[in-house]
């Protein structure tokens, strides 16, 4: 399968996944530069791309090579883990629960990020899924402290 990315708004490629693997590990690609391949719909960053995770020497790996290693995943047949296989919990039953039987203004906003994360995940903003999952978590907890 064939690979662009692009550099200075200027589109290169093709080139095959182990190039562009090579060229994330000697930096003449960084994580934030967009990459495409045939069959995505939009550009992504180099970061947001499983394909590319992997741990590899460098400056720009570390914070890649953490983020996979420290995310749970749902094994596939394949080996390669796209987002929708990521088990990112929502905590949207939990939410609603503490907002009916705990305290509704601080279980409202655990309901607002709880929606958020499945909607983030199929976007493949990952970290933004995280995220928005910790929120939800905290605002549940907050409300059953209250």
């Amino acid at each position: 399968m064939q690979w662009y990315y692009s550099k200075n708004a200027t589109q290169l490629g093709p080139v095959s996944l182990d190039e562009l693997r090579a060229k994330l590990a000697s930096g003449e690609v960084l994580n934030t530069d967009m990459v495409w391949r045939e069959g995505m719909p939009d550009w992504r960053p180099a970061s947001s791309m499983f394909e590319l995770a992997i741990p590899v020497a460098g400056p720009q790996a570390a914070p890649v090579a953490a983020e996979v290693v420290n995310t749970p995943y749902q094994p596939s047949g394949s080996g390669l883990y796209s987002p929708t296989e990521m088990l990112i919990p929502n905590y949207l039953w939990q939410s609603i629960v503490v907002t009916i039987f705990c305290c509704w203004p601080v279980g409202i906003p655990a309901i607002v990020y709880a929606a958020k994360v499945d909607g983030l995940k199929a976007r493949g903003d990952i970290q933004g899924a995280m995220e928005a999952s910790a929120n939800a978590k905290k605002w549940c907890w907050i409300s059953v402290a209250l």
